[in-house]
């Protein structure tokens, strides 16, 4: 059984596969401090008995990156760090490939299995829009290709901004509100958090869509992920997909991929 372990900013997700099939999926806060026993400590809780065969990760926080290594390596299993130098088979068409974070390069490789091919097998664009720490809106061609995209912050971050820099406002409860206009702080927040985020996804995905059909001649699918996809993802008009795990799936992918040779 296959282990992927997403560490990102706020949450880590760790999800168990079967070949293709997930099995079992966690999400655990993020300790930027964990040290590598406590990180096996937790790998061991949730997954109790599970023989685990391979473990792919990637990590966007540098500070856990060498507790994690530690314990990778000390893992008598195939193990597969995504990160520079590491070959997913998506080829990076940006200013500076090395810039771009391993989460963000594997949830565009599974972007494009899972979604990125019309019915006759023929690709097509897939714009990915990652609702997490940060608010990632990123363009994948029809080959596969990642070619950069947009980067806002989440919403949870504009909340904790909010509350701690505006004196008369405070954190609440992050949920659609009925409607647009709240009649009083609370429901005017969760208004311009929830609806407003949808509404800065929609105009980032109209605009990244239109310089796809432009360079490709065909409108992408647009594909919601991330933990707070949830929350968000209903309001916004243009998403058309959902698949809340999409990095762990690419995870998988890389693995394949990385088991079989590398090869794009």
């Amino acid at each position: 059984m296959l282990l992927t372990v997403d560490v990102g900013n706020s949450q880590t997700v760790l999800a168990t596969f079967d070949g293709a099939r997930r099995v079992g999926c966690w999400r655990v806060t993020t300790h930027a401090r964990a040290t590598s026993d406590e990180l096996r400590m937790l790998w061991r809780g949730l997954l109790r008995d599970s023989e685990v065969t391979g473990v792919s990760a990637c990590s966007t926080v540098p500070a856990l990156l060498p507790a994690l290594r530690r314990l990778l390596d000390s893992l008598e299993v195939p193990v597969v760090l995504i990160g520079p130098g590491v070959r997913t088979g998506v080829p990076l068409h940006v200013d500076n490939p090395r810039e771009v974070g391993a989460d963000r390069v594997v949830t565009a490789l599974a972007a494009h299995e899972l979604f990125g091919r019309w019915p006759d097998g023929r690709g097509r664009p897939v714009v990915v829009v990652d609702f997490g720490t940060s608010t990632n809106v990123d363009a994948v061609g029809p080959e596969g290709q990642f070619l950069g995209g947009a980067l806002a912050p989440g919403v949870e971050v504009s909340l904790e901004a909010l509350a701690s820099r505006a004196a008369q406002l405070r954190s609440v409860e992050l949920t659609v509100p009925p409607q647009a206009i709240g009649k009083n702080t609370v429901a005017a927040l969760q208004s311009g958090l929830v609806l407003g985020f949808a509404g800065l996804v929609d105009g980032l995905v109209a605009r990244i869509a239109a310089e796809l059909v432009g360079q490709f001649g065909a409108a992408p699918v647009v594909v919601a992920t991330g933990g707070l996809a949830p929350l968000v993802a209903d309001s916004c008009r243009s998403i058309g997909e959902r698949e809340p795990d999409l990095t762990v799936h690419g995870l998988r992918l890389a693995f394949e991929r990385h088991q079989a040779g590398g090869r794009r």
